[in-house]
């Protein structure tokens, strides 16, 4: 992923959409995300696949269905979005270093509460908070 701001939903190339308007990510998301797309974003990203269960609230034996079936539940495609998002503007924010970005998201934040941002970022209000605070970093202001 490279970095600086792009223009439309480029944070589902992580998990291996190619067309970033809203309109193909929105259908997408509706339709259920594949499991292919949940091991891509794995893949890039190099969470486990335990934590990356865990923040998307899919327990081990759904997550074994999934891979079964081949695809998301749509609320959990829309989890996996949401976590693509903050991933990817964490990468932005240390300059396309997905290494540090995941480093960054998995240690406790003071500004959180002590917790690390993927967890904080498990619901959509804690998404909101983390993109926010990286916002604030990328200006300086200390958080």
């Amino acid at each position: 992923m490279q970095s600086g701001r792009r223009e439309g939903h480029y944070y589902v190339a992580l998990f291996g959409l190619r067309r970033y308007d809203a309109i193909h990510v929105v259908e997408q998301i509706k339709r259920g995300l594949s499991y292919a797309a949940f091991e891509r974003f794995q893949r890039n990203t190099e969470l486990s696949y335990h934590l990356l269960a865990r923040i998307v609230e899919v327990p081990q034996r759904t997550l074994a269905r999934r891979k079964d079936a081949g695809r998301f539940e749509p609320d959990e495609s829309d989890r996996l979005a949401r976590i693509s998002r903050v991933f990817a503007r964490a990468i932005e924010l240390f300059e396309g270093d997905s290494e540090n970005a995941r480093e960054w998201l998995t240690s406790p934040v003071r500004g959180l509460g002590g917790r690390t941002p993927i967890e904080f970022a498990s619901t959509d209000a804690g998404a909101i908070e983390v993109e926010n605070l990286i916002g604030r970093l990328e200006y300086g202001i200390p958080s």
